[in-house]
């Protein structure tokens, strides 16, 4: 499953993030952590030392290898110079499958061993001084894009993406390629006001949207949230010792998790799990066409130089069983 954690700055959706990839990890599930926040801070949440998360290597830095790949054979594509971040795959492109070893995870992909059990890492990479004053993070996170389009991830199988701050991930099609959202709210009027702006702007495109109360004290809080967003709250996890002595460094084990806030993951997973079974893979493709003809027209062709509405093969609909023609002999 694919899911995104979003909120407000301070909210603490990376916490809740590696919280939960940590969660997936030790229960045996394959996954792969992606730090998409332009603070990046999710290798350190998860328990990794400043060193380990430092040595991810940056997806941005990467985007022609990954590009180059993710074309394979795809006829539609003349060169990865003319793929932009929404370009979507078709006959020929080669697709990424969440267990396997391939060339981008080779380049962009850490493992590590956390709590006993196996995970991987990814990052977009840090606004630099190279980037101030003539980029934008969209321009980083655009890797993290185009690998969603190219995912072909099946059940008990988790992508978990630690978002930018704020709604700033409407900027793109990013929000659009996620089973599952999920935002931090804390129980203030600040805390649900990320929510109301989140929500109005998924609503025509589908989002599967879920609010988890952060840094909840007493009953008066979980009240609050549900006043505010009423069923869309799916859980709360409240303050806890484990986290303040986790952003201590001291690194304690995931089994001395707050009981509590156990559950809270818990039912996070079987609420990302209950989307499978309602997945849609001609809406999302049909979603990525959308986003990709929007930004051909708006910037991509002049940038380019290129059709870029060429490159959507009409007949080509992105599943778990999707093929891959040109991969297999690749």
């Amino acid at each position: 499953m694919k899911i995104a954690f979003v909120g407000k700055g301070g909210s603490g959706k990376t916490t809740l993030s590696s919280l939960f990839v940590r969660h997936l990890a030790t229960a045996g599930a394959p996954v792969i952590a992606v730090d998409a926040d332009i603070n990046q801070h999710l290798g350190a949440a998860i328990g990794l030392t400043e060193e380990q998360a430092a040595g991810v290597p940056s997806m941005g830095a990467q985007l022609p290898q990954i590009k180059e790949y993710l074309r394979g054979g795809n006829p539609r594509i003349a060169d990865a110079a003319s793929m932009i971040k929404t370009t979507p795959p078709g006959s020929g492109s080669r697709l990424l499958r969440i267990t396997e070893d391939n060339p981008v995870y080779a380049l962009c992909a850490r493992e590590f061993t956390v709590d006993g059990a196996r995970l991987r890492l990814m990052a977009t990479g840090a606004f630099d001084e190279a980037d101030l004053g003539v980029a934008c993070y969209h321009s980083k996170v655009g890797a993290v894009e185009l690998c969603l389009n190219h995912l072909a991830d099946g059940a008990g199988e988790y992508l978990v993406v630690d978002m930018t701050a704020g709604s700033d991930s409407f900027a793109s099609g990013l929000f659009t390629r996620f089973d599952m959202t999920f935002l931090v709210a804390e129980p203030t009027r600040k805390g649900v006001s990320v929510y109301r702006q989140y929500k109005e702007y998924a609503a025509d495109f589908d989002v599967n949207l879920r609010v988890v109360g952060n840094k909840v004290q007493h009953e008066d809080d979980v009240a609050y949230l549900r006043e505010q967003v009423g069923d869309d709250l799916l859980a709360v996890v409240g303050q806890s010792d484990w986290v303040r002595r986790t952003e201590q460094g001291r690194a304690p084990g995931l089994g001395e998790l707050e009981s509590a806030n156990r559950a809270a993951l818990r039912v996070l997973r079987e609420a990302a799990d209950a989307t499978y079974p309602l997945r849609d893979w001609g809406r999302y493709t049909r979603q990525m066409v959308r986003f990709h003809l929007r930004n051909a027209e708006s910037w991509g062709n002049a940038k380019t130089g290129t059709d870029l509405a060429a490159q959507v093969d009409p007949d080509f609909v992105l599943g778990e069983f999707a093929q891959q023609r040109e991969a297999v002999t690749a």
